[in-house]
């Protein structure tokens, strides 16, 4: 056996890891019903199937141009996921569309109760 045919082993089997994990985000997000979950849906799998799936590109096409093409990509993934996640989150929290609820610590609840926040109503204790 090569080590071609070896690394484009590894590559289909990271292909298809990185599909399925991008599946799962998929159905996390068409399944779950809050915010904070289907954000965690939205940016964890998804983010990993994409580095597994550039990566595998990488192996199987062998080149410097495609190392060149895919570290943009990744760079890119992990800054601007978790970023727009946070953004995306603290917004549903101050629309109040979280399951409260759920919530064991409200980190958030000050910011909602000064004067001039975007919540400025004050939030039932519970």
């Amino acid at each position: 056996m090569t080590i071609e045919a070896v690394l484009d082993a590894v590559a289909l089997v990271l292909v298809l890891i990185g599909a399925v994990l991008c599946l799962t985000a998929t159905i996390g997000l068409l399944r779950w019903r809050d915010v904070p979950t289907r954000l965690h849906a939205a940016t964890k799998p998804q983010v990993l199937g994409v580095l597994l799936i550039v990566i595998a590109v990488e192996l199987s096409l062998r080149s410097w141009e495609a190392l060149a093409f895919g570290i943009p990509i990744v760079l890119i993934q992990f800054a601007t996921a978790p970023l727009a996640a946070h953004m995306v989150g603290r917004a549903a929290y101050r629309n109040r569309t979280t399951d409260e609820a759920n919530l064991y610590v409200d980190e958030l609840r000050h910011s909602t109760e000064q004067p001039g926040s975007t919540g400025s109503e004050t939030r039932p204790e519970r």
